[in-house]
């Protein structure tokens, strides 16, 4: 437990003062943010958005994944998401990583080889980003008049460029 006291000690600072307990789970935005879970990425900052803004949902590379599509499933039909950002951004881990090297780590880490794990790489990021705007436009529990967005956001520069507009449906 030492290895987490300070984490601990600053939720116990934070929740002093916590005023966020109001917040409705509906996003006030009406908007979905599909993320990779690079601690360079501040979601909430580089869109202008504050706590309550949105909905937000990480992964290694900002992949529309099925996971992410559950999830997207529930926040539009449920929730009242009608616009969803899948922002992707330059110097990605999932664009570095070599398949045959990774499985080679968590085989030695574990013993285990992961041959049945989809990492969801990236070899091309504008034809990732377009494919998984792709994918969440294609998906059949989706709704027909779903704004979407695909961003590719510069880690350097802070700058977040569209490069790909689309409506479900």
């Amino acid at each position: 437990m030492d290895a987490f006291a300070d984490l601990l000690a600053a939720n116990a600072a934070y929740a002093a003062h916590f005023a966020l307990g109001d917040l409705d789970a509906p996003p006030r935005r009406h908007l979905a943010v599909v993320t990779c879970m690079d601690c360079r990425i501040d979601p909430l900052a580089i869109l202008g958005l504050e706590p309550g803004d949105a909905h937000i949902l990480r992964n290694a590379g900002a992949r529309v994944t099925p996971d992410v599509l559950r999830s997207l499933v529930k926040s539009v039909l449920q929730l009242g998401v009608s616009q969803v950002v899948v922002m992707a951004h330059s110097d990605c881990g999932a664009a570095k990583i070599v398949l045959a090297d990774l499985r080679a780590r968590v085989l030695d880490a574990t013993g285990n080889d992961p041959v049945d794990v989809e990492f969801h790489l990236i070899a091309d990021p504008d034809a990732t980003l377009r494919l998984d705007v792709e994918t969440l436009c294609d998906h059949p529990y989706l709704p027909a008049g779903v704004d979407v967005l695909g961003l590719y956001y510069d880690v350097t520069s802070g700058v977040a460029a569209p490069v790909v507009t689309a409506v479900i449906g």
